[in-house]
């Protein structure tokens, strides 16, 4: 069976290391020795989180002669972000409640100090 687009970009940036791959690449592309400079990890590692960014849809390699630039690809992201968004908007309406509630118990404590 396979794994919608949401499960696969999920599954992608659990990796700290895919993740700070993809931090990289946010300014600008790179090439795999690049990406793998800050990385106590060999490359042909590297090049398995990049496979792995790749199939989701993070990334994508072009060619230019030697050098095979790789270059962040935000469509995923923004699907995700459409995804949290409907947390987001449960988590704001959830902490108003509550702080119209808090608010609530302050004012009941002034008018008990008042009587």
């Amino acid at each position: 069976m396979a794994q919608d687009r949401l499960s696969t970009t999920l599954s992608a940036l659990a990796d700290p290391t895919r993740r700070a791959i993809l931090a990289r690449l946010a300014s600008g592309e790179a090439s795999v020795n690049e990406l793998a400079e800050p990385f106590a990890m060999s490359l042909p590692a590297v090049s398995k989180h990049l496979k792995v960014l790749e199939k989701a849809g993070l990334i994508s390699r072009g060619r230019e002669a030697q050098w095979r630039p790789c270059k962040l690809e935000a469509a995923p992201l923004k699907d995700l972000n459409a995804w949290l968004e409907n947390y987001r908007q449960f988590w704001e309406e959830s902490f108003d409640r509550l702080d119209l509630y808090l608010q609530k118990l302050q004012k009941g404590d002034a008018n008990d100090r008042k009587s």
